[in-house]
C-alpha cells in the first residue's frame, strides 16, 4: 500500500512505477534526508507538535538509520518510488508506528528541496577546496619553472616570448574567478526551504528557525510557493561548473599540443595517459582529451535544467525531479577532472631543451625591433614595414632576427645600430614587458605574490 494511496482504487502500473521512481539516483541524498529529519523531529518534539517522547523516538530511530546508510547495510526498493519514502519505510521497520509522525508538518516537496540544498552545500564546499588545490599546483610549478621562456601564440601562430610561469598564471586567475563564482552559488545554496509545506506553507506552529540553527542555514525562503519550486541555485551551479569545465577544457588542449611530437614542451607523467592497442609507441594524453570532451556534457546539463525550468507555473511539478541526475552527473564530472588536473599539472616534465629549440626557428621579436625604430624617430606603419621586409629576408637566408649581422640590418634602414642585438634578445623582450600583469620576471614574480595571497600561503 502506496503511503499517499488512499484515495485510489488500482495499484499503480509496474511502468509508471519503474519511470515516476527516483531512488534509482536520489538515494545519494540518503545522509542529508536523515539530518534533516533528525533536525525536523527535535523541532516538533520542542514545539509540542508531537510528544517529546516519541520525537525522541523518532531520532533514536534516525541515528541507528544513519549509521546503517554509512555502513552501506540498507536496502532501498524501488516500489517506494524515493529517498524519502524508503528512509520512512525504514524507519517505520525499526520503531513502528510512530514513524508515521515524522511527515507531521512537511511535504515531500519541501523535503526534496532540504535534501538538495544541504547536500549541494558540501558539494560546493568540495569543488571549490578542489580548485584551491589545483591552484596551488599551478603556482608550484610557476616558481620552480619562472624563468623558463616559451612562445606565446594568437591565432595559434608565433606571436610574442612569454614566460611559461606567466602563462600558467593565466589559468590560475581563471580559476580564481571560477572560485569565486562557486562561492557565490553558495550563498543562494544556504537557504533553508523547509516548512514551506507542499506550496502554501503548515497549519501546525512549526519553529522554522530553530530547524535553521540546527541545520546551519544562513538564510531562510520567506515565500513558501519560492520555496519548493526554486532551482535557481542548481542553475548557479551548473553556470559556474560549466565555465569552470570550460577553463579546464582550454587547458587541455593546450596539454594536448603542447605534449605533443610537433611542440614538445611538456612530456605528461604515465601515469595520466595511456597506450594503442595497436601502435607500441603512442602515448596518449587521454586524460585531458576526456576532460575537454566532457565538458560538453556538463554543457548539457546546464541547457537541460534551464529547458525544465523555463515553462514551469508555481509552484511544484514532477518535472523538477529531472534537476538531479545532471547535477550529480556533473558532480561526478568535475570533480574527478579538478582532482586529475592538480595530479597532472604536479607532474608534467617542461622540456626546456625542446623549447629552446623551437625559440630558435621563430620571430617573436619581431614587434620589439619594431618598437626600436620607433624610439630612434620612425613612424610605427614605417617600422612595422621594415621589420616585415627583415623578417622576409631573414626566413629566405634561413636565420632568425639574432643571427642577422649588423649590415644585413642596416640594408633594410640606416636607423639600426649595434644596440639592437641587445633589443632582439628574448630575455630582454620578455623583461621590457614589466607592467603589471605583463610576462616581465619582476611582474611575474608580483603575480605569484598575490596568487600566494589568495591561496594564504603567503
Amino acid at each position: 500500500m502506496k503511503l499517499w494511496g488512499g484515495r485510489f482504487t488500482e495499484s499503480t502500473d509496474q511502468l509508471v512505477e519503474a519511470y515516476t521512481a527516483s531512488i534509482g539516483f536520489d538515494q545519494r541524498l540518503a545522509e542529508v534526508d536523515i539530518r534533516g529529519s533528525i533536525a525536523h523531529a527535535t523541532m516538533l518534539g520542542q514545539c509540542g507538535i508531537i510528544p517529546e517522547q516519541d520525537a525522541q523516538i523518532l531520532v533514536d530511530g534516525l541515528k541507528s538509520l544513519l549509521t546503517d546508510v554509512q555502513n552501506g547495510a540498507v536496502e532501498f526498493r524501488v516500489e517506494d518510488e524515493d529517498i524519502h519514502m524508503n528512509i520512512e519505510r525504514l524507519l517505520h521497520e525499526r520503531v513502528g508506528p510512530v514513524a508515521g509522525k515524522l511527515h507531521t508538518g512537511r511535504s515531500r516537496n519541501d523535503q526534496v528541496a532540504l535534501d538538495m540544498h544541504l547536500f549541494m552545500k558540501v558539494a560546493l564546499q568540495q569543488i571549490e577546496a578542489a580548485v584551491r588545490e589545483l591552484q596551488t599546483a599551478l603556482v608550484e610549478v610557476a616558481e620552480k619553472h619562472r624563468s623558463v621562456i616559451i612562445p606565446g601564440y594568437t591565432h595559434l601562430q608565433r606571436a610574442q616570448p612569454v614566460l611559461i610561469s606567466h602563462h600558467l598564471l593565466a589559468y590560475f586567475w581563471m580559476l580564481e574567478r571560477d572560485a569565486g563564482r562557486i562561492r557565490d552559488a553558495f550563498k543562494r545554496t544556504d537557504m533553508m526551504p523547509l516548512g514551506a509545506g507542499a506550496l502554501a506553507g503548515t497549519t501546525f506552529p512549526i519553529d522554522r528557525e530553530r530547524v535553521q540553527q540546527q541545520l546551519g542555514f544562513a538564510e531562510l525562503y520567506e515565500n513558501s510557493l519560492d520555496a519548493v519550486s526554486d532551482r535557481d541555485y542548481l542553475v548557479e551551479f551548473l553556470s559556474a561548473a560549466s565555465l569552470l569545465m570550460m577553463h579546464l577544457s582550454r587547458f587541455s588542449e593546450e596539454l594536448i599540443l603542447w605534449s605533443s611530437e610537433e611542440f614538445g614542451f611538456v612530456e605528461l607523467a604515465d601515469r595520466y595517459c595511456t597506450g594503442s592497442s595497436m601502435m607500441p609507441q603512442k602515448k596518449n594524453p587521454d586524460v585531458p582529451e576526456l576532460v575537454r570532451g566532457k565538458t560538453g556534457r556538463v554543457y548539457g546539463h546546464l541547457m537541460g535544467l534551464l529547458t525544465v525550468l523555463k515553462g514551469l507555473p508555481l509552484a511544484y511539478n514532477k518535472d523538477l525531479q529531472e534537476d538531479k541526475e545532471g547535477v550529480f552527473d556533473t558532480l561526478d564530472t568535475l570533480l574527478p577532472a579538478l582532482w586529475l588536473f592538480t595530479g597532472m599539472v604536479k607532474t608534467m616534465k617542461v622540456r626546456e631543451d625542446r623549447i629552446v629549440a623551437a625559440l630558435a626557428r621563430d620571430f617573436s621579436n619581431a614587434t620589439d625591433v619594431a618598437d626600436y625604430l620607433v624610439r630612434k624617430g620612425l613612424p610605427f606603419r614605417e617600422a612595422h614595414a621594415v621589420v616585415g621586409k627583415l623578417v622576409l629576408y631573414a626566413l629566405g637566408n634561413g636565420k632568425n632576427l639574432t643571427e642577422l649581422s649588423l649590415d644585413e640590418y642596416k640594408a633594410q634602414s640606416a636607423l639600426f645600430d649595434a644596440d639592437v642585438f641587445e633589443t632582439v634578445s628574448l630575455e630582454t623582450v620578455v623583461n621590457r614587458r614589466e607592467a603589471r600583469g605583463g610576462t616581465a620576471k619582476s611582474a611575474v614574480e608580483f603575480q605569484l605574490q598575490l596568487a600566494k595571497q589568495k591561496l594564504g600561503l603567503a
